[in-house]
């Protein structure tokens, strides 16, 4: 399962309006072959895909996604380097640099 840290969750709340949903992905591509996704959509869920809840914050994740991102923690930093969330995935086997494609 994928969870969301307290401060993703805020973060999420301002960013969201009223029947916006979030998506969670992997998809193909970055400089270690997969890449994380976090979008905001106005648009349903497919039946298949996993509904996370957090308060009246509604986030679905594919099928396919929610078994490669099983245990991540989804967080949101703000440092003097980095500002946004990040995905802690305990079964990428590499990341790049950024951290934000895996393998």
């Amino acid at each position: 399962m994928v969870t969301f840290t307290d401060k993703a969750v805020a973060a999420l709340k301002e960013s969201l309006e009223e029947g916006d949903t979030v998506r969670v992905a992997v998809m193909g591509g970055g400089c270690s072959g997969m890449s994380y996704s976090l979008s905001i959509e106005e648009d349903e869920s497919d039946e298949e895909d996993m509904l996370l809840e957090y308060g009246d914050i509604k986030i679905y994740v594919d099928p396919h996604s929610s078994f490669i991102l099983n245990d991540t923690t989804i967080d949101y930093v703000i440092s003097l380097q980095q500002r946004g969330f990040i995905f802690n995935n305990p079964n990428a086997n590499t990341t790049c640099g950024c951290g934000s494609s895996f393998s």
